[in-house]
């Protein structure tokens, strides 16, 4: 009997000097899918691999020596992976993967990258002609199963990092539509950096960074075809501001009642978003005092990721049903048609049903 499995690891089991060693290319999927279709006499595989994983889907007749033996043609070092491997197979591998594209396995819970990751490595093996009617079944499933599960439950809304909660902060002053808002950055730290990208992804055309160095504002600046500023200029900038980031680490705040009253003045009192990341702080909360400023902290950010971490958590169950009723439904086309004899008093099971986990004839 032909055995779908998957053999595989991930940031849950290995750490990423594993990871790294056995990561493979875009370039180089189809070669190494090749080369494990052969070497490892599958019928059927698809290679995924991104930072957080590599996993192989297959079908074949065995899976005799495990997923050691099987990852031996993505580990030519020949080293001892045992210790971070798993494999799945049958309605198990089903499952993995459904709950893999539905970014319910995800560091992020929730993450919708790793749908496209796994749309990809789909694609890549298909063109490649090393799918068959089983992992084109299976694949095709598990990426409508993420699409029913971000269209039927939360589990992708929300804040889950210091910068998209910077975003959802903005977006409940200003409307979802970002695009048209002025970004300021003061301080050219990774913090302001991240924060900045996460707003820049929403289209804004203008960002202005204003930093210390010069020279690494102007590297930040250009990166999104902005202007750098040097610390003196950032209050008459402030004025075009819509979105102000500060993460400049001082010991002491830089941006005070006073400032703002006196920006907002020139503002004619539009609405100005500070998003204060320092820790120390780099703005003196007496500024939430100033008319049309609205002032967020660090706290206030993780607050908000926090909550939406809950709420993520709390849809789970919603999400593990439907990947069940999937998983259940796919494993029934792949079970052997037999001929039932007709018992009127019962209900018969399904076919699937009466056979191994793990081990099932392709039709």
């Amino acid at each position: 009997m032909n055995k779908l499995f998957v053999a595989g690891l991930s940031y849950k089991t290995a750490p990423v000097e594993v990871r790294e060693q056995l990561a493979v290319a875009a370039s180089r999927m189809r070669c190494y899918g090749c080369r494990l279709q052969i070497g490892a006499g599958l019928s059927e595989v698809v290679l995924l691999s991104t930072c957080n994983r590599v996993e192989i889907y297959g079908v074949t007749d065995s899976t005799t020596g495990g997923a050691q033996a099987i990852f031996r043609w993505l580990n030519p070092r020949g080293t001892d992976l045992s210790p971070h491997l798993f494999l799945h197979e049958g309605a198990a591998a089903a499952r993995h993967l459904f709950s893999v594209a539905s970014g319910l396995e995800s560091m992020m819970l929730g993450e919708t990258e790793i749908t496209g990751q796994v749309k990809q490595a789909y694609q890549n093996a298909q063109a490649a002609k090393l799918t068959g009617k089983v992992l084109n079944r299976l694949f095709q499933t598990a990426l409508q199963t993420g699409k029913e599960i971000r269209t039927q439950t939360q589990i992708g809304r929300g804040a889950i990092s210091v910068g998209s909660a910077a975003v959802e902060m903005a977006e409940r002053i200003f409307g979802a539509d970002l695009s048209k808002q002025t970004i300021m950055i003061i301080g050219a730290g990774k913090m302001g950096e991240a924060c900045v990208r996460h707003l820049a992804k929403k289209g804004n055309r203008t960002v202005l960074v204003s930093n210390r160095s010069l020279e690494r504002a102007q590297t930040l600046a250009a990166e999104f075809g902005g202007r750098a500023l040097t610390l003196d200029e950032c209050l008459p900038a402030m004025v075009e501001a819509d979105i102000v980031v500060s993460s400049t680490g001082c010991p002491e705040t830089i941006l005070n009642r006073s400032d703002l009253e006196t920006v907002m003045k020139s503002r004619r009192n539009r609405r100005l978003v500070l998003i204060d990341i320092a820790v120390p702080r780099d703005i003196d909360p007496e500024v939430q005092a100033v008319p049309g400023v609205y002032l967020y902290d660090i706290d206030d950010l993780e607050s908000l990721v926090r909550e939406t971490v809950r709420q993520r958590e709390q849809e789970l169950a919603h999400c593990r049903t439907i990947v069940e009723e999937q998983v259940a439904a796919v494993m029934a086309k792949f079970a052997p048609r037999r001929e039932a004899a007709f018992v009127p008093a019962a209900r018969p099971q399904p076919v699937w049903a009466n056979y191994p986990t793990g081990a099932w004839a392709t039709a």
